[in-house]
């Protein structure tokens, strides 16, 4: 048996809190726990789960904004051998009872924010029993619900005597949905110990840092910064701010002493957006890392990270929920590859660009991307058809488009399923995008393809402007002009309000609700 049959989030918990139980572990802006109250608080509710019939293997949902209860419940169901099923909070309510039902969950824990959305629906779902309903936030406890607090003070302390190793699964990630209906992810304890390992040796993690996890703890960026530093005995910050508040997230930075967070690009904008007055009130020294995650950022925008937080390191990161990190684009190579995702993690196998016919393609040549690493995930939950499409034996492929350089980096050329194909041409939106974001009024641009009664589709970009900034359409398209082929540049330009352009809650552009609003013939000019 491998050391990674043993190691798991809820048997590191209980190591750290033997060996540093005095040390702060986690908290929020509400609540701090030392590692060895986080770790009793954590063998309460798993025992509360076993007095609920939950046993082995078995699913529960949760639903909740930030807040350090999220790490109590991740390392209680890894205490447990329970598989977590995180909620997405801005998914509709229908989605979120397909979730629900799809995973087949035996308990369902939700914060007060959520309860009626829960009770629209609750009445749909098959497999939780009537008393497995737990709710956590202000008294009283609503009807229907058990009191968290409660189930908790009345467990047993006791680590549970339940036999938990690396093969067992954790989390059941359901992805956000950018091509279609979302899948669930299947990642077992040893898949995480691996992107927790890795992490930690490409990016030395030491025990008296403090990481800040922005991104939503049902999101698989913030469970692999999470335990990753629990791992390493630091410590983890949620938080826990209903919408993004650049100004409270520097006052927090200050307070905390935050050594690291993964921020998506739209944040970094929010932030270098602020005053300068607001910008200078808060001392951000402690920052020695940032990683930019989800979405590439464009070179203005790192040069202004990297002014402002002058004592922090600039990482850019690619991965995927099924993949984990695959790529790290280092601080020492933002300018030296500017556009590169980077090469290979330390730890992970090499990278492959096949084409269409499974074939490797040549370096500068574009073909999709696959990856083989000790973190990917195990399978998609009750889909083998779909499990199979996206692997080739142990090689799987998100549906990145990428090409790789004759020095082994890596440029990310888009999403095979946002391509497209006008006159015969491939064009990939990435590129036109990153063209029309460089004109100093764009602030956030898609490029899609619509239909055309000539070329079958056509180039169409939707576009959202910085305050204080105008630009026409004709500006935009003559921006374009002698710097990429002419049946690459946009045809016709949408401009829209920052709230109309249809994002994930990592910051990436849903092509595909764009592309079915303006998809259509009656659209075409």
């Amino acid at each position: 048996m491998t050391i990674s049959k043993w190691i798991t989030a809820g048997t590191v918990l209980k190591m750290m809190a033997t060996q540093y139980p005095d040390k702060p572990g986690a908290g929020d802006k509400f609540r701090k726990m030392t590692f060895k109250e986080w770790n009793d608080r954590s063998c309460r509710l798993a025992n509360a789960f076993t007095k609920m019939g939950l046993k082995k293997g078995d699913r529960f949902a949760i639903l909740a904004y930030n807040c350090i209860e999220w790490m109590e419940i991740y390392a209680a169901s890894a205490k447990a051998g329970l598989i977590t099923v995180p909620i997405m909070f801005r998914l509709a309510a229908p989605e979120m009872e397909y979730v629900v039902n799809h995973a087949e969950c035996k308990a369902f824990l939700v914060s007060k924010d959520f309860v009626p959305t829960v009770n629209s629906f609750r009445n749909k779902l098959s497999s939780i029993p009537p008393e497995n309903y737990v709710y956590w936030g202000d008294d009283p406890t609503p009807e229907g619900y058990q009191s968290y607090e409660k189930i908790i003070a009345e467990a047993s302390p006791d680590e549970p005597d339940v036999m938990v190793d690396g093969d067992d699964v954790w989390n059941l990630m359901y992805t956000s949905g950018t091509t279609g209906k979302p899948k669930g992810v299947v990642r077992t304890h040893e898949n995480n110990l691996a992107q927790y390992v890795l992490n930690a040796m490409n990016t030395g993690i030491r025990p008296d840092d403090c990481v800040m996890l922005v991104m939503p703890m049902c999101h698989i960026n913030s469970i692999y910064y999470s335990f990753t530093y629990t791992y390493c005995s630091a410590r983890v910050f949620v938080y826990n701010m209903v919408s993004f508040d650049p100004e409270d997230l520097l006052k927090t930075i200050q307070k905390e002493k935050i050594t690291f967070t993964s921020l998506v690009p739209t944040h970094y904008i929010m932030i270098l957006s602020q005053p300068d007055e607001i910008k200078k009130k808060y001392d951000v020294s402690s920052m020695r890392q940032l990683l930019i995650s989800s979405a590439p950022a464009r070179k203005d925008t790192k040069m202004a990270i990297m002014d402002y937080f002058k004592n922090a390191e600039l990482w850019e990161a690619y991965g995927s929920t099924e993949a984990g990190l695959v790529t790290l684009l280092r601080p020492e190579e933002q300018f030296k590859k500017l556009g590169s995702i980077g090469r290979e993690i330390w730890g992970s196998d090499r990278i492959k660009i096949l084409d269409e016919h499974g074939k490797e393609v040549p370096d500068g040549e574009v073909g999709e991307l696959y990856s083989r690493t000790p973190h990917v995930f195990k399978e998609y939950w009750k889909d083998p058809e779909k499990t199979k499409s996206v692997f080739q034996g142990e090689w799987f492929s998100a549906g990145d488009m990428a090409c790789r350089d004759p020095d082994g980096y890596y440029v990310l050329v888009d999403r095979k399923a946002n391509m497209i194909i006008s006159g015969g041409e491939n064009i990939f939106p990435s590129e036109v995008e990153n063209l029309l974001g460089s004109h100093p009024a764009v602030k956030y641009v898609a490029v899609i393809g619509i239909p055309h009664e000539k070329w079958g589709e056509s180039v169409k970009a939707i576009v959202t402007l910085h305050q204080g900034k105008t630009a026409t359409e004709k500006e935009l398209i003559d921006h374009c002009r002698g710097k990429i082929a002419g049946y690459k540049i946009p045809k016709t330009v949408d401009f829209i309000k920052d709230e109309e352009m249809p994002m994930t809650p990592t910051g990436k552009i849903l092509h595909r609700i764009l592309r079915e609003k303006y998809g259509k013939w009656s659209d075409v000019k």
